[in-house]
């Protein structure tokens, strides 16, 4: 199947072909035909199967072949909303590379910023905007935005949307949508009150299901350390040794965790950035900017702050902590081996966490590998003094070789240049 067997327009093809798009993938098969008829769409698709050019791109044919006005002032007329400003930055980045050879105009709003260039943007009109909950039932209302016009409502990443506590706005932005509309319902995961809210958004729906949520890409080899809780940091850095010029998206569990991960890091001289929902918009995406350029090779993240991360060609995923919910495993390993590419998954576990290891295994009906040539495995049993003394002897040896190793090859590198 070829882009040029859905029914699209010329001037987005030319786009999708800058982009050296070949064959569209699963949910982008799929999607495309029926939301180009006009039908309400539930969609089941975990992150990495190309989801956003799955709705955006049927949005941008519409709306390039229905409205008149495209030589006025542009009306809003297709609403995307998602739970954080990562993902809604880069929905937007998409639909301007797929609708750069057309008249269409778009923009982002979300919370965190200054809403003055937002709302400068929204003043001079748009007809796609993607938008975060709480910054746009703060802009409609002040008055910006009006959503009487919305033809194509698109509801994204529903899952975590109502993980983050955005039921109540989603419920105020459906009562503002026009009855009259087409709407479109993604969620990786399909919950009783994720199915409750899709049948007060959707009419007759048409359902989508793709790379179920107990799925990894089989593009993704997993592997698994074992180790105690006092030497995580240790075996993250004997990892990382043998990394050093990869990219690596490395996963904590908390924002705290987050932060003590990065200054350890950076103690020992590893290229490293940090985004969670502490760290202001500017930051975060400052961080992400450095890590996409390659400027960092560590980028530490939580969860939420991770949705809508996209990285062309990302390798590794290093879970620093095990999730307790098997299906964040999946979406967090998820952002390596995108679209058919090669990854790989790195999961440090310590004895408290070696039950969500099970219940990951049980979900995806997988055994991960477990990594064998570990210099710090994981102890079943209380040590005895001599032999935490000699534990400690040989974590003290492994540790002086991991540096003077280092060391050796920064200064072969500075020979070199």
């Amino acid at each position: 199947m070829k882009f040029e067997n859905l029914g699209i327009i010329a001037p987005i093809l030319k786009a999708i072909k800058d982009k050296n798009y070949t064959e569209p993938t699963t949910i982008q098969e799929k999607s495309i035909p029926i939301i180009l008829k006009g039908n309400d769409v539930l969609g089941s698709a975990q992150t990495g199967t190309g989801k956003t050019a799955a709705f955006a791109i049927p949005i941008i044919q519409h709306i390039n072949n229905s409205t008149k006005e495209l030589g006025g002032k542009p009306k809003i007329k297709s609403l995307i909303v998602t739970p954080t400003r990562e993902l809604a930055i880069q929905i937007d980045e998409n639909i301007r590379e797929y609708s750069k050879y057309t008249n269409i105009k778009h923009t982002v709003i979300f919370g965190g910023v200054k809403q003055g260039k937002q709302v400068d943007k929204l003043k001079k009109g748009v007809h796609i905007l993607t938008a975060t909950p709480g910054r746009l039932l703060d802009l409609i209302n002040q008055g910006y935005i009006n959503l009487n016009q919305i033809e194509i409502f698109v509801l994204d990443e529903a899952d975590r949307m109502l993980d983050m506590g955005f039921i109540h706005d989603i419920k105020k932005i459906l009562n503002l949508l026009p009855y009259k509309r087409q709407s479109l319902f993604f969620s990786a995961t399909m919950p009783r009150n994720i199915v409750e809210l899709s049948r007060k958004i959707l009419k007759n729906p048409k359902k989508i299901e793709v790379s179920a949520v107990s799925s990894a890409a089989e593009t993704i080899q997993q592997y698994v350390y074992y180790t105690n809780k006092s030497t995580k940091k240790d075996l993250l850095l004997h990892i990382l040794s043998g990394l050093e010029d990869e990219q690596i998206l490395l996963f904590s569990r908390t924002k705290h965790g987050a932060d003590k991960i990065t200054r350890n890091l950076k103690k020992h001289n590893i290229k490293s950035s940090v985004i969670h929902g502490n760290k202001t918009q500017n930051s975060r995406q400052a961080a992400l900017k450095q890590f996409k350029s390659g400027k960092v090779n560590v980028l530490v993240a939580t969860d939420i702050a991770a949705r809508g991360i996209d990285i062309q060609m990302l390798k590794y995923v290093i879970n620093y902590d095990i999730p307790n919910v098997p299906e964040d495993y999946v979406h967090r390993i998820g952002r390596s081996g995108r679209a058919g590419e090669a990854g790989n998954s790195i999961s440090i576990c310590e004895p408290e966490e070696n039950v969500f290891i099970r219940d990951i295994e049980k979900l995806i009906n997988l055994k991960i590998q477990v990594v064998k040539n570990n210099p710090f495995p994981q102890t079943d049993k209380a040590m005895t003094r001599e032999e935490k003394k000699e534990f400690e002897k040989e974590k003290q040896k492994r540790k002086q070789e991991f540096f003077a190793n280092r060391k050796k090859k920064h200064r072969n590198s500075g020979n070199r240049k």
